[in-house]
C-alpha cells in the first residue's frame, strides 16, 4: 500500500455583503504539508463549474472574473518557493469578496484524486435535468487530470484561455495544452451523454480561434476532444455532433486513450 501523503486544504468562498455574512463555495486550495522541497510538495485548485448558486446569491457577480482566479491561484501554487508566505498573501489579497475557510487536515494516497473528492463534496450541488451533462464532462475531465497526473506532465498541461485570440472577457478555455516544437497540442473534455449542444458549440467556435492561434503563436494547433468511454453512436444527434467536430478536423479519443495519450505528452515534453 502506497504511503498516505499529509494534506491540507480550505475552501474559497464568495461573500458579496459582508454584512449578511452569507456566502457560496467556490473553490478549494490543497496544499501538501511537512518537510521537502516545496517545489516536490502537492499544490493544486479546483473551482466550481456551476455558478448558478453564485447568481442566485448575487445577479450582479462577475463570474468570468471569479473563474479566472482560478487560473491565476493555480500558477503562483505552482511557482511559489513559500507556499505558506502564498497562501498568506492569498488571505489578504481578496478584501472581504473572497474569503478563505480555516484549513482542514487529511490523508490521502493520492492527492489529484482526493482534490475530485473535496471538490466534489463542497463545490457540486444537486442538479435536475442537467446534471447528467455537467457530472459526464466533470468525470472526463478528471480522468484526463488523473492521466496526465499519472505520468508526471500536470504541471507543464496546463488550461489554454481562448481570450488573446478572441476578445477581452471570453471565459471559454482549452482544459489542457502544451506546446512542443512547432505544434500547440490542446486537449478538451466533452460530454455528449445528456446533449451535444457543447460539443456542437465547440466545432463551430474552433476554426476561427484556431486560426488566430495561428498566426499569433507562429506554431500549429491541433485540437483533441476526449468523449464519453460509452456513448452510444447510434443516436442521430450523437452522429451528428461527431461529424462536425470530424469536419473541423478536431481529433476524437475516448477517455480509455488517455493514459496512451499522457505518456506521449510525457516523451514529447522530455519529463
Amino acid at each position: 500500500m502506497a504511503d498516505r501523503r499529509q494534506l491540507e486544504f480550505f475552501l474559497l468562498r464568495y461573500v458579496p455583503d459582508a454584512v449578511k455574512d452569507e456566502f457560496v463555495n467556490i473553490g478549494v486550495v490543497m496544499v501538501e504539508a511537512g518537510a521537502g522541497a516545496a517545489e516536490n510538495r502537492f499544490a493544486d485548485v479546483r473551482f466550481t463549474r456551476d455558478w448558478r448558486r453564485v447568481r442566485c446569491l448575487d445577479p450582479q457577480a462577475d463570474v468570468e472574473m471569479l473563474a479566472a482566479m482560478e487560473r491565476e491561484i493555480r500558477g503562483q501554487l505552482a511557482t511559489a518557493q513559500d507556499r505558506e508566505a502564498l497562501l498568506r498573501r492569498l488571505e489578504d489579497s481578496f478584501s472581504n469578496v473572497i474569503q478563505l475557510s480555516p484549513a482542514k487536515g487529511c490523508l490521502a494516497e493520492d492527492p489529484a484524486r482526493e482534490i475530485e473528492t473535496m471538490a466534489s463534496i463542497y463545490l457540486e450541488v444537486a442538479k435536475v435535468g442537467g446534471k447528467r451533462e455537467a457530472s459526464g464532462r466533470q468525470r472526463i475531465l478528471g480522468k484526463m487530470r488523473d492521466a496526465f497526473e499519472r505520468a508526471g506532465v500536470a504541471k507543464f498541461v496546463l488550461p489554454v484561455p481562448v481570450a488573446p485570440y478572441t476578445r477581452p472577457g471570453d471565459p471559454f478555455q482549452f482544459d489542457f495544452g502544451y506546446r512542443v516544437k512547432g505544434e500547440i497540442k490542446l486537449f478538451q473534455a466533452v460530454s455528449l451523454k445528456a446533449g451535444v449542444d457543447a460539443a456542437v458549440l465547440l466545432a463551430a467556435r474552433y476554426p476561427r480561434i484556431v486560426s488566430v492561434m495561428a498566426k499569433m503563436t507562429e506554431a500549429t494547433p491541433g485540437l483533441t476532444a476526449v468523449i464519453d468511454d460509452d456513448l452510444d453512436r447510434g443516436q442521430e444527434s450523437v452522429q451528428f455532433a461527431l461529424n462536425m467536430i470530424e469536419e473541423e478536423k478536431i481529433r476524437i479519443a475516448m477517455v480509455a486513450e488517455m493514459p496512451a495519450i499522457a505518456e506521449v505528452a510525457r516523451r514529447e515534453l522530455r519529463v
